[in-house]
């Protein structure tokens, strides 16, 4: 396979993950079944999805000077990340997830930026070398937009593909991303807080569609996903299965689509690879741990095009 550059701005967390048979009330207090660390934030589990499946990633980050940032940054060189722009910062802890599941596998997050919310513009333009050299670019919002802006000018002035996943949504995003996307990808519940509102999740791919973003995919969880382009809408949906955790499956649908795309499947091919890919990771705990390697997949579904 030839080589396929990625290229991720983001977060990178330690999750801290609680399993419980029910979510707690306010005030209430319940004993968790099992206690698991991992590594977590959607940069890192977008990189570390492309990387499993063969691309050549690079990510742009920020950690912290502490135990858990010595250990995350052996961890992405485990995992065959380019590490040159993930940056060690004094004086701020690595950036935290508090993640409680249910027995149904539906999740609650907290996340703390901690490092991830010190990632500048100039960062960014200290890796314009590795943002230029990718096949598709990938950003999200656990990072501070001006990082984010910073990298998707590059990209698009290098003529390089960007996946936008905007999440979290927090106050929305902003207006000049949405011209810098090339695929805008949010999940079903931030794309109606994108939209403003509306309920169809057709008319929401088209309202953002009309704000500047040259396509828009929004993930539906077991109902597969929604494609929005130049030609019109089309629904892509995914096979049934048990989830058993939910909890980072946004990242590997991400991670996977930024894959597929950069190595030539079109935006169609891409997401109903994407879609597979996720399924498969619902079907195991954790987060990163989830995620399947290349090895792990049918030979017919790495070679989309």
């Amino acid at each position: 396979m030839a080589k396929v550059n990625i290229c991720v701005v983001g977060s990178a967390n330690l999750d801290l993950n609680s399993y419980v048979d029910r979510f707690p009330a306010p005030g209430e207090t319940i004993n968790g079944r099992r206690f698991t660390t991992g590594y977590g934030g959607k940069g890192a589990n977008q990189a570390v999805m492309a990387a499993r499946l063969g691309g050549s990633v690079a990510l742009i980050a920020r950690i912290g000077s502490d135990l858990f940032g010595r250990d995350m940054l052996a961890h992405f060189r485990n995992e065959g990340i380019d590490t040159s722009h993930v940056l060690p910062t004094d004086g701020v802890s690595t950036g935290t997830a508090v993640i409680t599941v249910d027995a149904a596998g539906r999740n609650t997050i907290i996340v703390t930026p901690g490092a991830n919310g010190l990632l500048t513009a100039e960062d960014v333009e200290a890796a314009r070398e590795a943002i230029e050299a990718s096949h598709v670019l990938v950003c999200q919002q656990e990072v501070p937009a001006e990082a984010n802006l910073a990298a998707m000018r590059i990209a698009a002035k290098a003529g390089v593909p960007v996946v936008y996943n905007p999440a979290p949504v927090g106050e929305g995003m902003p207006a000049e991303a949405y011209a810098l996307s090339t695929v805008l990808c949010p999940n079903e519940h931030e794309a109606a807080l994108l939209s403003g509102g509306l309920a169809d999740v057709s008319r929401i791919a088209e309202e953002l569609r009309s704000r500047g973003a040259r396509n828009v995919v929004i993930t539906q969880g077991e109902l597969g996903c929604v494609l929005a382009t130049a030609d019109g809408i089309e629904t892509i949906p995914v096979a049934t299965v048990t989830a058993v955790d939910t909890t980072g499956a946004g990242d590997a649908f991400i991670g996977s689509l930024a894959f597929f795309l950069a190595r030539g499947a079109n935006l169609a091919a891409a997401a109903d690879a994407a879609n597979q890919v996720a399924a498969i990771s619902v079907q195991f705990p954790g987060t990163q741990s989830s995620y399947p390697h290349a090895a792990d997949l049918p030979v017919d579904l790495l070679t989309r095009t």
